[in-house]
């Protein structure tokens, strides 16, 4: 097994590109996070405000889970997405080439975290993503919809999502249905299908973090009325 590191152990390797940042930290049963800058992964990273320490926009909008390196020399990642960028649109599941995120300009942050798996937990990881993908499982709006309803409320939070469907996962939610195969909860008392990108990102179990943040979430209204009152009193 790999140190398990306390969870505000991070790295910031700004100097990387995408490609040379995965390539670097990629490994079997790791987890991915990235913010887009498209209107709906705005729109999410936006939502998960109730979750941060400032109240400002997450910087996640998006998790998957890397699968392996496979024969083409390429890292494959699972992950339950929207996928609208061809003329086919794609729901749910699916299995992907990590080069989807390689464009730092659509995903100006990403991070690679390590929660130190052993292999026999990588595995459990990596077949129950499989287990997912073979059986066709759906991207869920309406738990995505119940997920974000949640986050305004404790007591909702440590409640079954209000609108889960059976046989449907969304990002993070698939994430932490993968690792619960291998026994982890990221947040203990929080159900599965109401896990946030940006709850793996907060989750105190020890666990390393590698990432390049670009885009801090900050909105420009927000920062110029930080610094009038800064500057007026």
């Amino acid at each position: 097994m790999s140190e398990l590191l306390s969870p505000d152990h991070e790295a910031n390797d700004d100097a990387l590109g995408n490609a040379a940042f995965i390539e670097k930290y990629a490994g079997p049963g790791r987890i991915g996070l990235c913010g887009g800058r498209d209107f709906i992964n705005k729109l999410i990273r936006k939502a998960q405000a109730p979750l941060t320490h400032d109240g400002h926009r997450s910087l996640w909008s998006h998790a998957f889970v890397f699968s392996e390196r496979r024969v083409d020399g390429q890292w494959w990642v699972i992950e339950s997405d929207l996928d609208l960028r061809y003329r086919q649109i794609r729901l749910g599941v699916q299995e992907n080439r990590v080069e989807r995120y390689y464009d730092a300009e659509a995903f100006p942050n990403i991070a690679i975290l390590d929660f130190g798996l052993d292999q026999e937990q990588i595995r459990k990881v990596q077949i129950a993503g499989l287990d997912l993908l073979s059986g066709l499982s759906s991207y869920s709006i309406s738990e995505l919809v119940g997920t974000l309803m949640a986050m305004h409320s404790r007591r909702l939070r440590r409640r079954s999502n209000l609108l889960a469907k059976e046989g449907a996962l969304y990002c993070s939610a698939l994430v932490q249905h993968c690792y619960a195969a291998a026994g982890i909860e990221f947040l203990a008392g929080v159900p599965g299908k109401n896990i946030a990108p940006h709850d793996i990102d907060e989750s105190p179990l020890p666990h390393s973090t590698h990432r390049i943040l670009r885009d801090l979430g900050v909105s420009t209204i927000r920062e110029l009325t930080h610094e009038a009152r800064m500057h007026f009193g």
